[in-house]
């Protein structure tokens, strides 16, 4: 584990994060709210909104596949989605919806300036982001799919949309 150069826990909190808090609302599965703690952890997202009835990362199964993150990733709950938007935005802000939407910005052409704070929507596995987040987000990003299907796993979805957001970021600051 000393030759993986991994952070303790201590080290992780300590550690200065990305500028990107994501927002889970009404998340069914436990298991991927669990991965996506994991990612979250390891791109060092500031924090994980958890919001409507998404599992928290107290429920048995979140934590058993988190592998720890819980303990390393801040997060708060929102019991409305709409309270943490508002707050987000009343903080500085950026907040996206992650869905295939009329107007959507396709992912690789989405791009945020340097120090820009980002909070990203994923919503329900079946349903996708509510109309009335959609209403309230400051936009929406779509993942470009070419096969037949047109939808992934949310927390497949939530990989590749922090991996760019933190790429870009890296980018931006000459470390890639």
């Amino acid at each position: 584990m000393d030759e993986l150069n991994r952070k303790t826990v201590e080290e992780f909190k300590q550690a200065k994060k990305n500028r990107i808090i994501v927002l889970l609302d009404n998340i069914r599965s436990a298991y991927n709210v669990g991965s996506i703690f994991r990612t979250a952890d390891a791109f060092l997202i500031e924090a994980i909104f958890v919001c409507g009835y998404t599992p928290p990362p107290t429920h048995r199964s979140v934590h058993k596949t988190a592998l720890g993150a819980v303990e390393t990733v801040d997060w708060m709950h929102f019991s409305n989605i709409a309270d943490a938007i508002k707050q987000l935005q009343e903080n500085g802000y950026r907040v996206y919806a992650i869905e295939q939407a009329e107007h959507s910005i396709s992912l690789e052409k989405f791009a945020s300036g340097p120090g820009d704070k980002i909070a990203v929507i994923f919503g329900n596995e079946v349903e996708g982001v509510q109309n009335a987040v959609l209403e309230i987000s400051n936009g929406c990003i779509e993942i470009p799919q070419h096969g037949m299907k047109h939808s992934l796993n949310v927390s497949v979805a939530a990989g590749i949309v922090l991996w760019k957001l933190i790429s870009q970021a890296s980018n931006e600051k000459g470390e890639i």
